[in-house]
């Protein structure tokens, strides 16, 4: 079997579930992968046989989304080329996880495909939303990355095609130790922006994983860490508490892990709304910014006892075994 799997890199977290993926899928066969976006800073070790520039996302200084960089960054023709260029009809099988480059390369070519991932979830109307609901949002969530069948991962089972999160072999097999720092995962934001709050809170160690560092160093209280997967999985499994963004892969992992949890989703950033409104309704502390009270309340958040649920790790075997038993077994758009 020949398995075509796109995978979006406007974050780490596809290429994290697609690295986890990837050792289960080769049981079916041989997997090409397909990267579009330029977001993540994740080194990969798939093997990437075709990459587009695709659509990707661009902050702010301090915990938005920089629509007009988004917009001034969008190539549509390149998109369309790109496209038409990919040979999805030489596999048997096409996995989309949340890319509009593959969903126009199927609606082109007349190909059946599968969504894959935490997007898919958003499919149905049971899955957690903010009380406002973005219109705009909403049809990116429904319709950016367009499939025929729909498989989502999301922290709860909210409908019958949403299975749990894929959480790291390391994770599931790991001691969990709990050593007292406090581990920070927040893209969004540079340095300046939480420098004084975190400094402040002399008595907490912080591991801040932080784009642009090259090397681990220690600044009183503030340890810093280049954007690196083993880094990151130690400092999670021993830290007291995770504070991030309102992604899915991390907060999810973290309460398989069951470690305390701050989620700041980032501004005008609707699925991550979405999740944040997951995570309030789970007991998570949800920020809507960072403002002069926020050392204040990461210090009473550190002191407090951990409520968060724990939550179940997916089951991979049965989840790639339900996507080759529902994949359409024609070509059909």
């Amino acid at each position: 079997m020949k398995i075509f799997y796109a995978v979006q890199a406007t974050g780490n977290g596809h290429i994290s579930r697609a690295q986890q993926l990837y050792p289960y899928l080769k049981k079916f066969g041989d997997v090409d992968f397909f990267l579009s976006g330029n977001n993540a800073n994740l080194d990969s070790s798939l093997p990437i046989k075709y990459r587009s520039e695709g659509c990707s996302l661009h902050y702010s200084k301090c915990g938005g989304l920089n629509y007009v960089d988004v917009i001034k960054n969008i190539k549509p023709i390149m998109m369309y080329k790109d496209a038409k260029s990919l040979p999805l009809e030489n596999y048997d099988i096409i996995i989309n996880d949340f890319d509009f480059v593959t969903s126009l390369a199927c609606k082109l070519k007349k190909l059946s495909s599968v969504q894959l991932g935490h997007q898919a979830s958003f499919q149905s109307d049971l899955t957690p939303r903010p009380k406002k609901k973005n219109v705009l949002g909403e049809a990116i969530l429904k319709h950016y990355a367009h499939a025929t069948k729909h498989i989502g991962f999301h922290f709860d089972a909210y409908d019958t095609f949403i299975v749990p999160p894929v959480i790291k072999d390391e994770f599931i097999n790991a001691e969990v130790q709990d050593l007292k720092h406090v581990t920070v995962y927040l893209p969004s934001f540079q340095e300046h922006c939480l420098y004084d709050a975190f400094n402040k809170l002399k008595d907490i160690q912080f591991h801040w994983f932080l784009d642009g560092i090259k090397e681990i160093k220690t600044v009183e209280n503030i340890t810093y860490y280049p954007i690196n997967q083993a880094y990151f999985n130690k400092s999670l499994l021993t830290c007291h508490g995770l504070i991030t963004g309102g992604g899915f892969e991390t907060p999810a992992e973290a309460l398989y892990l069951n470690k305390k949890l701050i989620s700041i989703p980032i501004k005008n950033h609707y699925e991550q709304q979405c999740n944040a409104a997951a995570l309030e309704k789970m007991g998570v502390s949800v920020l809507e910014d960072v403002d002069e009270q926020f050392a204040d309340i990461v210090e009473k958040w550190y002191d407090q006892k951990n409520t968060n649920p724990i939550i179940k790790a997916n089951n991979i075997n049965e989840t790639l075994q339900l996507l080759m038993d529902t994949y359409p077994n024609k070509n059909y758009y």
